[in-house]
């Protein structure tokens, strides 16, 4: 019988019990995908994490923007690759939960350094420990772009209004205030039959921008706090307000905040996190 560490770590919260909470487990080599995505399914989480020690190599930035990465060589630590599951798929990038591994590795596996760089199916993830206290993630930009409004789409919504509808991997739906997005009561079994990823959004009360995220398709409702999604916000809304550096809330029930800034070609999306548990999971056949 093998056994494998587990953390479990609620991101983008200064409070227990708030923010997303997400299933982080190192591992010496990766396991079978099948074999992860039903450890995924069991834990049942929005996110479950693994990741993989690689060992020390440069990371430099391809990037045009002289923001991205500040043109850093990252040579004394190892990085590390990373795969993200829901209870149902594998997905190309999540937020909370690299938000969750970079807490278990800077407050519980001693990396060595303030900066940790994930390589993952989005391209490099870099995350800086800030003396704020503040973990600060570098994804990439998405900039969506405007599509027709779906058939269905303000049915599904609850009867929302709706004011405009953009896509970049998901679905930007923008809502008249953040009073609508709170109340918003979506139809999820309507939704699962006829739409992917869909995010609801409009300009804050309580911040500059609020959202919510639901992904029924993949077994998630709603989703607590996403971090993913913040790579089409950002640049959304920074075009809207005009601003660079945003704070940002989700609304969910747990609820979520955001330090956002925009970068051009990349997005920081910065955010708290409070350790919840550790354990042990046992495989008869690994």
């Amino acid at each position: 019988m093998k056994t494998l560490p587990i953390y479990q770590v609620d991101a983008f919260t200064h409070k227990m019990f708030g923010g997303n909470p997400a299933a982080v487990m190192p591992l010496e080599s990766w396991l079978p995908t099948e074999l992860m995505q039903q450890i995924a399914e069991e834990n049942n989480l929005s996110e479950t994490v693994f990741f993989v020690a690689r060992p020390g190599e440069p990371i430099i930035s391809t990037s045009t923007d002289p923001l991205v990465f500040d043109a850093l060589v990252h040579e004394a630590a190892p990085s590390y690759d990373i795969r993200w599951f829901t209870p149902a798929a594998e997905i190309n990038l999540c937020g909370h939960a690299t938000l969750a591994t970079a807490y278990v590795l800077f407050n519980v596996l001693n990396h060595p350094e303030n900066t940790i760089v994930f390589h993952s199916k989005s391209g490099p993830l870099l995350v800086t420990k800030k003396n704020d206290g503040l973990l600060e993630m570098d994804f990439p930009a998405w900039m969506p772009k405007p599509v027709e409004t779906p058939e269905l789409l303000s049915e599904v919504l609850g009867g929302a209004a709706i004011l405009s509808v953009h896509k970049h991997r998901d679905l930007v739906v923008e809502l008249v205030d953040e009073a609508a997005v709170l109340n918003c009561q979506p139809d999820f079994n309507l939704m699962q039959k006829h739409f992917g990823y869909m995010m609801i959004t409009a300009k804050g009360t309580t911040a500059d921008f609020v959202s919510r995220f639901f992904a029924p398709s993949d077994g998630i409702n709603e989703d607590p706090v996403t971090g993913s999604a913040h790579s089409q916000l950002i640049p959304f809304w920074a075009q809207r307000l005009q601003k660079k550096v945003m704070l940002a809330r989700q609304l969910s029930k747990r609820g979520g905040t955001l330090w956002c800034k925009h970068l051009g070609e990349r997005v920081t999306i910065s955010g708290q996190a409070v350790f919840y548990m550790k354990g042990e999971i046992f495989l008869s056949n690994p």
